[in-house]
């Protein structure tokens, strides 16, 4: 009998249950004489995987009915140490973004980019009052995995901040990001202002003109006015700064930076004279996961 040993994994929690099936018809198989191949042992699930049904958003008479209590957490940011719940002070700005999965997502906005002031994770864009994680997680909410950023305009334009979200996942994957798969995440950005909307879209047809001439597909992310933000439990908030955290996050970028605002050629000349750009943050490049210090 052939003895096999297994490498130790390192999984999401979200895909180890779907590999579990794969693991358990290994053992059972090779546990007695067999002339098959570990490709024909694994062929089911790796078919399971192919065929899986795509998600899809529901009919909101078919989404969960929440709740009217909100969700319960410390008001102090781990590493900002600024309040994350509203008020905010009267000089900053507010959007909540969607780019796959809330912990990665999360860290760009806070660690990388200056004048941030706050950021949160929680859910939106769907039906469900105040839903639990495990509740978005089911796909019974309609609701996306977002941050809300609050930031100092004098510090950081919304242009700058775009150039985090752009660069920082793949907008054309649909209701996915990379291994994670569903309508929670998808690419979403939810503007505040009028202003804020006339931007987000100019820059999505610049950044969409340049995915297209190096053959990548069409841009799915939702530019919509920002729907009520519901905060997620207190143990997502800046999770990936957390003692004890797993340094997870599946965001695929493209590599492919967003040009300066001044050559999109949507935004009106009285927006591309108004917005203006920190040259550090234009200095770098937002194609990673921000792991570490």
């Amino acid at each position: 009998m052939r003895r096999f040993t297994l490498a130790r994994l390192s999984l999401s929690p979200r895909r180890a249950s779907l590999l579990l099936p794969c693991i358990a018809t290994a053992v059972t198989t090779l546990s007695r004489p067999t002339t098959a191949s570990l490709t024909e042992l694994f062929q089911p699930q790796r078919n399971m995987f192919m065929f899986r049904k795509e998600a899809a958003m529901l009919d909101p008479s078919q989404t969960l009915p929440g709740r009217a209590e909100a969700m319960k957490l410390k008001n102090e940011h781990y590493v900002l140490k600024n309040p994350i719940l509203p008020p905010f002070p009267d000089n900053t700005e507010r959007v909540i973004v969607g780019t796959g999965c809330f912990w990665g997502s999360e860290r760009v906005f806070y660690k990388r980019l200056p004048g941030v002031f706050a950021t949160a994770v929680g859910y939106a864009g769907g039906t469900t009052p105040n839903p639990t994680y495990e509740e978005v997680c089911s796909g019974k909410t309609n609701h996306n995995e977002v941050v809300q950023v609050v930031w100092d305009p004098s510090v950081l334009s919304f242009a700058d901040l775009l150039k985090a979200f752009w660069e920082s996942h793949d907008p054309t994957q649909g209701f996915g990001q990379g291994g994670d798969r569903g309508t929670q995440y998808r690419s979403s950005l939810f503007c505040t202002t009028d202003e804020q909307m006339e931007i987000a879209q100019a820059s999505k047809d610049a950044y969409q003109k340049l995915l297209s001439e190096k053959g990548l597909g069409k841009i799915t992310t939702e530019i919509l006015q920002a729907p009520e933000f519901y905060y997620a439990e207190d143990y997502h908030q800046q999770y990936l700064d957390k003692p004890g955290n797993r340094q997870y996050c599946s965001a695929q970028p493209t590599n492919i930076d967003l040009p300066e605002p001044s050559t999109w050629e949507t935004l009106s000349d009285a927006l591309k004279a108004k917005v203006t750009t920190n040259a550090d943050v234009w200095g770098r490049r937002f194609n990673s996961c921000v792991f570490g210090k």
